[in-house]
This record gives structure tokens, sequence and C-alpha cells, in this order.
């Protein structure tokens, strides 16, 4: 249970599940699983491969429980809120928004009324306002940041353009909300209930994640920009990366590697991401040379894929 300073590694992870059950979205965006027995949170992180004080960091904020933005800010890894924020990407553009787009069209007939239509075009709009927001960060925000755990000294962007930029991306949500409830001219069904009731929940989840951006990673990675230095020294690859390097080196797509490790695109994006950080490396025929120096794989298993390299 959590006091007043909020919930600290020697919380138990179940505990924490039971009392803010909204956090099973966080663990699934720091790639936690569940299965781990009555171990504390800080036990649980470890086994994960995550660093605790920035899950404890998002939680705490998430969950409103005494969190101190500016003390989080000071104490996260910058990479595994970055990784944290790619996988929220992932969760908002390939699974809620579509989610919610195929419940409005069952909700609203388009045919019968104007209204409908005006609806439809409201929600794509805003979705493609959405992809675009997180398309920057993807394209421009993140490479930055990981330009400066390289230690680059970069001036040619500052966190400060992120922050004037950053747009509300629940807002306009919040009005599509109060269109429906106000405006849509048939009387009240389960599937336009549910569909509402849905829009509620994404909005608070996009505020939630505009104030971790806010008020957690930015702060970071400007004391990453002012400090000069990595963010962090770099750590040993998880099993879960080796297994990757070997699908890598074995030929597989993202897509097939996925599949075949029962994890999304993203997740395997997000730990190619990492394993070149880690190892420098950024060629699947480096990879290849470092699975074998490495035994991760034997010379006769990618004899065919070296050929192709």
């Amino acid at each position: 249970m959590y006091g007043n300073s909020g919930y600290t590694g020697e919380d138990r992870m179940c505990d924490l599940v039971c009392d803010r059950y909204p956090v099973l979205q966080v663990m699934s965006r720091f790639g936690i699983a569940l299965g781990f027995g009555d171990k504390t949170i800080a036990e649980v992180c470890a086994e994960n491969k995550v660093d605790t004080a920035t899950f404890l960091a998002v939680v705490n904020m998430q969950m409103n429980a005494g969190c101190n933005a500016s003390e989080a800010a000071a104490g996260v890894s910058v990479r595994a809120l970055t990784d944290y924020l790619h996988n929220s990407h992932g969760y908002f553009l390939d699974f809620r928004l579509p989610a919610i787009r195929r419940k409005l069209i069952e909700a609203v007939d388009c045919a019968q009324n104007d209204v409908s239509f005006a609806i439809m075009r409201f929600f794509d709009e805003y979705a493609a306002e959405v992809q675009r927001h997180m398309s920057y960060e993807e394209q421009t925000v993140f490479p930055y940041v990981e330009s400066l755990l390289a230690g680059e000294k970069n001036t040619a962007y500052s966190i400060d353009v992120f922050r004037r930029q950053h747009d509300q991306v629940d807002a306009k949500l919040r009005e599509l909300k109060n269109i429906i409830i106000k405006y849509y001219p048939s009387g009240s069904t389960n599937e336009l209930n549910g569909v509402l009731f849905d829009i509620f929940t994404c909005e608070q989840e996009l505020a939630s994640h505009n104030a971790v951006e806010d008020d957690i990673f930015i702060p970071a990675v400007e004391r990453l920009a002012a400090d000069g230095v990595r963010d962090e020294k770099p750590e040993p690859l998880s099993a879960r990366e080796r297994e990757i390097i070997v699908c890598v080196v074995k030929g597989m797509t993202n897509k097939q590697i996925a599949e075949a490790l029962c994890i999304s695109a993203h997740t395997v994006i997000t730990h190619r991401r990492n394993i070149a950080a880690k190892l420098q490396i950024h060629s699947a025929a480096g990879l290849t040379i470092y699975a074998i120096v490495n035994k991760l794989v034997e010379l006769s298993e990618i004899k065919d894929t070296i050929t192709d390299l």
C-alpha cells in the first residue's frame, strides 16, 4: 500500500495492481508481464530489465500518488522513459484509436444522417492529428534524445522547441465527446454509450501521456542536455535482446520476429533500437559478427544469411 509519498520499490507489485488497476497499461508499455507472485516492484522491474525509478515516477504521476514531478524527472532513466513513450505511441495509434473507430462505426449510421457522417470525419481528422503529433516525436524528438544519450552535443535542436510546440492531443477528443452527448440525434443505445465510455477513457489516457511528457520527460531531457554526459552506462543485453539478435542474423523481418516471440512489432523495434545503442552496431552484418563471436549462433545456422549479406 502507498503513503503520502507514493509507491516505493518495496511495495508488492500485486498490491499496486489491485489498488490501481489502470497501472496495467503502464506495465505493458514497460514490457512487464503478469505472473510475478508476491515480488516487490523493485524485484519485478529488475527481472524485466526496467529502471525502477522511471517506472515509479510514471506510476506515481499517473496514479496521482503524491509524486513530485521535478524530483521524479531528476531520477529517471531518459532511455527507459523514451522507450515507454514509444510503446505508448504504438498503443494509441495501432490499438486504442482504431478500436474506438470500429465501435464508432457500429454506433452511428453514416448512411442515415449527416451528423453521423460528420462525427466520423471529425474522428478521422483527430486521429490524423494524433498521428502527426506522435510522428514528430518519433522522427525528431527521439533521435535528438538518442544523440544526447550517445554523448553528442547536439546544437541543431533543443527540447525547448518541443515544449513550445507540444499541443494537448486530448483536447479535440473532449470536443468530440461533447458533440456526441449534446447533438447526436438518436436515443441512447448500448453501442453509443459504450463507445462514449471508451472516448472518456482515452481522453484521460492521452492527458496522462501528455503529463508524463511535460512534467517528467522534458525536464529529464533538459537535465541530460545541460549535463552534457551520457544518461547511464551501457547495460548488458537482456535475454530478449539476445533472442532478437539471433532472429535478425537469421534474416527475419520485424513482423516475423514479433510473431515468433509473441510480442508486438513496436516492441521489436524498441528492442532493436536499444541493441544498437548498447552495442553501437547498426547493421545486420555487424550483428552477425557479434552473434558469432559471442556464440549466440552457430555458423552453420546462418550460412545462407551470410551469403545474402
